[in-house]
């Protein structure tokens, strides 16, 4: 009697339908990969440029309902433009706990595509300006929405491991300045729960393809743009005596510029002022009015940077005066309030917790340490002033590991971000990026 009870639990068991192990966020991804790629395909041959991301917004605004988000289109409102912002907020319940946001960046850039590939961008479009320009994109936020439409997927399918509320954001208009800033002031923070984290990632073109670059601390830099106007006073070129040269004048002040960075700033305080653009005169003999200049000047630190515009203002007039210019036609600087972009500070502990989440997810040899950069990201507005949301950004490695030895070997430049060459090795990078961003929020929301 005994016999026949265990011989019929052991045939019902054997019947039974094998339970199968709970997939592992690695796993879940791999499974998305495929469909992922053709999105990504489709969104790198179709790109936008910034404020007119609408195809762009409404494909994440697709995938992340898809993927079980509450989503609301057409967030933001941006500072002196009625232009429709494409700002996108999916929001993902699941009981009490953390808020989290996670966000990738929508738009393209005016470069007409060189690389090559079958899913290449042959877009054309109008600038604001009226010219035919090519668009791209060159920075890779292809891969940031793809990324972000795979993270979504797989947290939506892994509830029984998080608790909280995940926000996440497809924001417009990065590559121009704005979007983040436009997002905030529709009520991003208070329309929807203000979040506890938030975190964020971008493509390399350094990194090999499958590895992740953590930086602690300032990683980008905060960007303004300083328009300056060199007065003189003009006249016939072959009688210069008779005339303050504006032309002489700009050179004296730009390379007086030089020694912001030199001499007046701590040499361990990282500073940029580069004079990208300067226009004077419109023939050969004669001396002109007016010299105009643009600037990009970068920082971290808010101390660092108010001493850097000050010097800059305060050179150009010191010159101007020791020409014997008068007050009425001292230099003109201005610094452009609307596209000044804060600099980016990676939480030091929320980066520690990520990059131990994500060593335990891909290796500890795929987590590398970077070096902080000069770049600027708007993805600073998000973590508010005072930094008092802890934010994270990291970065995903998107060079071809063959190619990158290949240059290493010869000294050969790789293709840089906005390059018309350009491309990411899309399938490691988008899962690298993918298993990254979702071990990070699970460990922030685990249960």
């Amino acid at each position: 009697m005994k016999f026949s009870t265990i011989a019929l639990f052991l045939l019902a068991l054997a019947a039974a339908p094998m339970t199968r192990a709970a997939q592992t966020p690695k796993e879940m991804a791999d499974a998305e990969l495929p469909s992922l790629l053709t999105i990504y395909k489709d969104l790198h041959a179709h790109p936008e440029l910034s404020t007119k991301e609408e195809r762009s917004a409404a494909i994440v605004a697709k995938e992340l309902k898809a993927a079980g988000c509450e989503v609301t289109e057409r967030v933001g409102k941006y500072d002196n433009s009625d232009a429709i912002c494409y700002g996108v907020v999916g929001v993902m319940k699941n009981g009490e706990g953390p808020t989290v946001m996670v966000r990738a960046d929508l738009d393209g850039l005016p470069v007409t595509e060189e690389t090559g590939a079958p899913y290449a961008s042959k877009v054309k479009t109008k600038n604001d300006a009226g010219q035919e320009v090519g668009v791209m994109h060159a920075c890779g936020h292809d891969i940031h929405m793809t990324s972000l439409i795979g993270t979504a997927r797989v947290l939506g399918k892994l509830k029984e491991q998080w608790k909280g509320t995940i926000i996440f954001i497809g924001q417009p208009a990065e590559e121009t300045v704005g979007g983040a800033r436009a997002m905030l002031k529709d009520g991003l923070y208070t329309r929807w729960p203000k979040p506890d984290y938030a975190l964020g990632l971008h493509d390399d073109a350094e990194i090999e393809a499958g590895k992740i670059g953590v930086t602690e601390g300032y990683c980008y830099a905060a960007v303004d743009s300083v328009d300056v106007s060199v007065k003189g006073m003009g006249g016939h070129g072959a009688y210069p005596h008779t005339t303050k040269d504006p032309v002489v004048l700009a050179a004296q002040i730009i390379n007086a510029w030089q020694t912001i960075d030199s001499r007046q700033i701590n040499p361990l305080e990282p500073t940029v002022v580069t004079v990208g653009s300067i226009h004077g005169g419109n023939k050969h003999n004669i001396i002109s009015d007016e010299v105009k200049m643009q600037l990009t000047v970068r920082t971290y630190k808010k101390e660092v940077r108010e001493k850097v515009l000050a010097s800059i203002e305060r050179i150009a007039r010191g010159a101007a005066s020791a020409a014997g210019l008068p007050d009425d036609r001292m230099p003109v600087v201005q610094v452009d309030k609307d596209g000044f972009t804060p600099a980016t500070y990676n939480n030091p502990e929320l980066t520690k917790r990520g990059a131990a989440a994500m060593k335990a997810a891909l290796g500890e040899d795929k987590i590398i340490e970077k070096s902080p950069t000069m770049g600027g990201e708007d993805f600073s507005e998000f973590s508010l002033p005072d930094h008092s949301i802890p934010a994270f950004m990291f970065n995903v490695g998107a060079v071809d590991p063959a190619k990158a030895a290949e240059a290493k070997k010869t000294g050969a430049q790789l293709p840089s971000l906005h390059s018309s060459k350009f491309l990411p090795v899309p399938e490691p990078t988008i899962r690298t990026g993918m298993i990254g961003m979702t071990s990070v929020v699970l460990d922030l929301m685990k249960k």
